[in-house]
């Protein structure tokens, strides 16, 4: 894509640590620059962008806002004849021209750090506001470490100048140790030399002339080489028109594609409950009624991408906002239409951002009121998650409980306000629990096998531990003449879409390469969820395989106590399981202090803050700041806790499924590489280039390969030979086959498979008496079991999943879906009609309050409806388990994990598309007899 000139729009985000006076900032630039007539105040609860109830009752900043403003570009505004400047960042010349600046004010509070990272990813420039009294704080170093990771260039205010006792030259220093040697006072007298000893242009520009331009401070600037610092007063509008004039003149503006693009940041609703997408146009221009192509929330590639029309432009300044027809690149907008953007999406020809470096370590039951169903409860909280993605909200199937990841009390005490202001609920939180991880210690090859009867993917998978931090990356070294380009892309698709959880305690896996070594797919059986199946059973197997680590959140901490007090400091880190560094003694206030460093495990350490002041007599300071998640200090015990067993986790299994003679079987995991279709890729420590190698010998042909296609050619003869044969006359054939070279018929051999590995290995040896029974053998020693009665058949039918996945019905239910209930009934009597069978019919019925279930006879079937808060799941999941022992069961569904349920249940499964074809097929049949009669 080729590169533009754009127009001058910059956004700006003020960012700082809680009551350092960002806020307040905010207010004395829009009034500076004319945008607002009067200043407001955080502690009068009248500031312009704390516009939210809580915001206001709180005195803190909750929800990112943004203001427009207008700064005229002084004469010496940056020149831009340098063409040394980087790619993605210009110069004008033309200084008469305005910045029309959008400025977001961010939350400082540490428990809301989620809403302010995400504003980072659309920022041009930031503001990073310090308090002079309490100089360069924890969360200080967090915001600097983002500003460094988004690559922001950032202008520093040092506030509250007015306080009594506050020293420039001593902050001065301070951030040039804390932060950077780039951090230069630019009301300093020595300005041009310091500036010099923070990059070699301007040094040797300094050398030559003994001056700087504008332009080429900027382009410092913008390299994130210098660090302008601004010292005033917010409250008192001292220095700040001095911070103004040195964002004039030392901001550049960016070069844009010219393709269209943009970068969500953020998701909300208006008072009306109409979705808003917050974006950043970064790519020509964004224009109502344009059609953006993006693939949804949650989606994957195999669902497509939606195409949505912009509805509305608007561009927001506090509470209000104008209406435009056109957002050109550079300019912050919301937008209704969108119905599945999420934060950090990218449109066009924008890519989607990484995950957020902060996250929530601190996890809580959620409360209900005794009416209200959580089941129905979650798909509400659901809005909040999704304007909010760093609110994890989870659903734990096992207690049909919500559980809500967050940062810590302030922020679950606004989401408690924010849910009864939105939903009319009240709700509590149980105690807080810490968010544990799991990793790998050591590389292994993950196998992967899903093979029901028409249904086909094997995948092999090398996990191999990585850095801490790093999450979950997915790479591949399997050529695509072993398995197409597709599927691998698949493949990668599935290793990301969702949350892997480990085999200690459940805990989301992180921290570990995947690596994609090898495959098969089936030209005619695989379907995309194939693929799922496999890639998500190799990843737990190759777990199972392994040696796992339990990890857990670390603070990285800074203590300092007088002198006196480190022996006790240092008794006390060391008991809670800390990695200290040897105290620091320095001279302050006329009394010496130790500074001790380091980082310890947050369960440990909640409760030390306020232990520090009380045994210090307040003279002592911790500061706390998440550093991310390193081994657990008691594995055992967190382990024994959790009472979490991975054989028992239902959704996400360790096994793999296989066929054989029709019928699928689930093989446990450590039995998986006796059954696998492809050989290990995976050997020791290999690179890359033989772990490709390895995987392309698989398409050489040895003599075993021979001598297995002189069998394929056989069997195409045979095939050949029987391809005239009738059912009946083709079905005796293979009796005695079965017959002759086992021993046994051919539903005994399935039987046997079935009862080897359904993984129901009680009484193997007993029948259903309890008594024990005698098993004969054949001559090659294999059992043959007595023959069972085939029993009736009894077919049980989920009446929604049919309903929308056959398209007729599923246009019938736009329009009235008792109608499409009523034609699946009519279809359904006939087809029973013909074949003779049990015919059940399940509808859900679950979301109906107060509903106690119905069951009824229509015509020749019965249909059931089933009661508040039991699904059409549960009520077929435990017919099954009824009747399987009387019928021949068969389940008709498309849901996935249902049919896997069912399967293990022993009945069969009928897809929908299956079931309609049977239906034609059978009606085909029954007219054709009755025209022969």
């Amino acid at each position: 894509m080729e590169q533009k000139m754009t127009n001058n729009h910059i956004t700006i985000g003020i960012l700082a640590h809680v009551d350092a006076g960002k806020t307040t900032l905010s207010e004395a630039m829009l009034y500076s620059t004319g945008q607002i007539r009067s200043l407001g105040r955080v502690d009068h609860q009248d500031a312009y962008l704390d516009n939210d109830a809580q915001e206001r009752e709180r005195g803190i900043t909750i929800f990112s806002k943004q203001a427009r403003l207008d700064i005229s570009r002084g004469t010496n505004a940056a020149d831009t004849s340098d063409t040394a400047r980087t790619a993605d960042v210009a110069r004008t010349a033309d200084t008469a021209r305005t910045w029309h600046v959008v400025m977001l004010d961010t939350p400082g509070h540490v428990d809301f750090s989620a809403e302010m990272e995400r504003t980072l990813q659309v920022l041009d420039y930031a503001i990073l506001v310090i308090s002079a009294t309490d100089g360069v704080q924890g969360h200080t170093r967090t915001l600097w470490r983002l500003l460094k990771h988004y690559n922001v260039p950032t202008f520093i205010f040092v506030n509250k100048m007015d306080m009594q006792g506050t020293d420039a030259e001593k902050v001065q220093a301070e951030l040039k140790s804390e932060l950077s040697d780039g951090c230069v006072d630019f009301s300093s007298q020595d300005l041009f030399e310091e500036l010099a000893m923070c990059s070699e242009p301007l040094l040797d520009e300094f050398m030559e002339s003994g001056e700087l331009a504008d332009a080429h401070i900027a382009q410092a600037v913008a390299q994130r080489e210098v660090f302008p610092c601004f010292y005033g007063s917010a409250l008192k509008l001292d220095r700040v028109d001095t911070l103004i004039q040195g964002l004039s003149r030392f901001m550049c503006e960016r070069n844009y594609p010219d393709e269209f693009s943009a970068r969500v940041y953020k998701i909300g609703r208006d008072d009306r409950g109409s979705r808003l997408t917050f974006l950043k146009v970064t790519g020509v221009c964004l224009r109502v009624r344009d059609k953006i192509e993006y693939k949804a929330h949650g989606s994957d590639e195999a669902k497509g991408l939606l195409i949505e029309k912009i509805d509305q432009i608007r561009k927001y300044s506090g509470e209000k906002y104008e209406i435009a027809d056109v957002a050109e690149a550079g300019e912050i907008v919301a937008v209704t239409g969108l119905s599945s953007t999420f934060p950090g999406q990218g449109l066009g020809f924008e890519q989607q951002s990484n995950m957020p470096i902060l996250e929530p370590v601190l996890n809580y039951r959620m409360i209900l009121p005794d009416d209200v169903n959580p089941a129905a409860f979650m798909e509400k909280l659901k809005q909040l998650e999704e304007e909010d993605p760093q609110l994890y909200i989870v659903w734990v199937e096992e207690f049909k409980e919500i559980h809500v990841q967050l940062m810590g009390q302030v922020q679950m005490e606004v989401l408690v306000r924010l849910i009864k202001d939105r939903f009319g609920v009240v709700v509590t939180f149980g105690p807080g629990s810490i968010v544990y991880k799991e990793t790998i210690a050591r590389a292994v090859e993950g196998v992967g096998h899903f093979e029901p009867l028409r249904h086909y993917a094997e995948v092999h998978l090398l996990l191999s531990p990585a850095e801490r931090g790093s999450g979950i990356t997915v790479t591949s070294t399997c050529s695509e003449d072993v398995l197409d380009k597709n599927w691998q892309r698949l493949i990668a698709t599935h290793v990301e879409e969702k949350e892997h959880r480990g085999v200690l305690t459940g805990s989301a896996l992180t921290d570990v390469k995947v690596t994609i070594l090898t495959g098969r797919a089936h030209v005619k059986h695989t379907e995309g969820g194939d693929f799922r199946q496999a890639t998500y059973r190799a990843i737990r197997q190759g777990l199972k395989s392994t040696e796992s680590v339990l990890l857990e959140p670390y603070y990285s901490f800074i203590l300092q106590v007088p002198m006196e007090y480190v022996g006790r400091a240092m008794t006390d880190l060391e008991q809670r399981f800390a990695r200290a560094e040897s105290p620091q003694f320095a001279t302050t206030a006329a009394r010496e202090m130790a500074t001790i460093t380091g980082k310890a495990p947050v369960a440990t350490m909640q409760d030390y803050v306020s232990l520090v002041h009380a045994y210090t007599k307040g003279l002592g300071h911790l500061t706390l700041e998440l550093w991310g998640y390193d081994e657990c200090h008691n594995p055992a015990e967190v382990i024994a806790q959790m009472h979490y067993d991975s054989e028992e986790d239902f959704r996400n299994p360790t096994g793999s499924v296989f066929c054989a003679h029709g019928s699928g079987y689930v093989v446990p995991w450590d039995e998986v590489p006796e059954h696998m279709h492809l050989p290990y890729v995976y050997h020791g420590d290999e690179s890359e280039e033989a772990l490709a190698a390895s995987a392309r010998t698989q398409n050489a042909f040895s003599a075993e390969d021979a001598q297995a296609l002189a069998g394929n050619r056989r069997r195409t003869s045979f095939e050949k030979a029987v391809s005239g044969m009738s059912s009946v006359e083709l079905d005796a054939q293979l009796a005695d086959v079965y017959a002759r070279e086992f021993g046994m018929g051919k539903n005994d051999i399935a039987e046997d498979q079935r009862r080897k590995w359904s993984g129901k290995k009680k009484n193997e040896y007993e029948g259903l008496s309890g008594k024990p029974r005698t098993v004969k053998h054949d001559k090659h020693g294999n059992p043959i079991y007595p023959k069972k009665s085939p029993g009736e058949e009894y077919l049980i039918v989920d009446g929604y999943n049919i309903i929308f996945a056959w398209e007729d019905l599923k246009e019938l239910s736009r329009i009235n879906i008792d109608s499409a209930r009523d034609a699946l009934k009519d279809v359904l009597s006939d087809y029973q009609g013909y074949k003779g069978c049990h015919l059940l019919l399940v509808f859900d019925a679950y979301k109906v309050k107060g509903n106690a279930g119905k069951r009824e006879t229509f015509h020749n079937i019965e249909v059931v409806y089933t009661k508040q808060d039991e699904t059409a799941d549960a009520f077929i999941e435990k017919t099954v388990f009824g009747i399987r022992d009387r019928y021949k069961v068969t389940v008709a569904t498309s849901d996935g994990l249902e049919q896997q349920t069912v399967m293990s249940l022993g009945a069969l499964r009928m897809s929908a598309r299956e079931l309609k074809e049977h239906i034609e097929m059978t009606k085909r049949a029954g007219m054709e007899a009755f025209i022969s009669r």
